[in-house]
């Protein structure tokens, strides 16, 4: 006759250590950190609708724009993704910051989707039997919206990001302070970058502007990859937030 037996539960050698809820959360937000720079690409993708004029009548194909587009909107929602998943852990720290953060890459993702749709509608009027003059007008405005939405969506608004995700993390210790402290130093650099590219003192894609958004480029990445590999450091909003859900005290085994 078989019989059930409730004993106090161990964690297994061959089952190992089961990953507690703040593991979790780190590693699912360090995945969308890293998914973020998965548009990358797209510095060459619309390389030709971008720097001629002429594109909208080209022979050539637009799948390099649709990739482009595919891209991006993936990096708007992974971004959210980020703000999402860390709330519940920096809010124990600072919960107006903590909803600043997630507003902020919202606000970030929009402007993304905004920059997208208007290169992706310049697909659409490829076949427009428009005026020549006019499709060419046409095309430099779409570009021209792309790069201020760019400019206010994924450079100005990563910087704001920075100075407020850098600040929780920073006071709350749950990563190494040395992180924080790069995406605290690249905020500045590049807001003055963003600002200089605003009134034209600086060209929007010159080399100046590239060294000013480094610093928030290897914060980003290494809080990514941190997140993913670490972890949270031990600290007391892990160790309550781990204590709402403990592990059961007793498992049935069958004998």
């Amino acid at each position: 006759m078989a019989t059930t037996v409730r004993t106090p539960a161990t964690n297994s050698p061959t089952k190992g250590i089961p990953m507690s809820s703040t593991r979790k959360t780190a590693l699912v937000a360090g995945v969308f950190y890293l998914i973020t720079f998965i548009s990358i690409p797209t510095l060459f993708l619309y390389g030709p609708v971008k720097n001629h004029r002429d594109w909208i009548f080209s022979s050539g194909g637009h799948t390099a724009v649709l990739v482009g587009g595919f891209l991006e909107v993936i990096v708007a929602l992974a971004g959210i993704g980020t703000a999402v998943t860390l709330y519940p852990v920096l809010k124990r720290q600072n919960e107006g910051a903590a909803l600043g953060f997630v507003t902020a890459r919202v606000l970030e993702g929009s402007m993304i989707f905004a920059g997208v749709a208007s290169l992706l509608s310049l697909v659409t009027l490829r076949h427009y039997p428009g005026g020549a003059a006019a499709l060419v007008t046409t095309t430099a405005s779409h570009v021209a919206v792309y790069n201020w939405t760019f400019l206010l969506g994924q450079s100005l608004m990563p910087a704001i990001n920075a100075l407020l995700l850098g600040t929780l993390l920073y006071r709350s210790r749950l990563v190494p302070r040395a992180l924080p402290v790069l995406g605290l130093i690249g905020a500045p650099l590049l807001l003055a970058a963003d600002v200089a590219t605003l009134f034209g003192a600086i060209g929007q894609f010159s080399a100046l502007a590239a060294v000013a958004a480094l610093p928030i480029a290897a914060w980003e990445f290494s809080l990514g990859v941190w997140l993913v590999v670490k972890g949270f450091k031990p600290s007391p909003i892990t160790a309550g937030m781990d204590a709402v859900s403990p592990p059961p005290a007793y498992q049935d085994v069958t004998v």
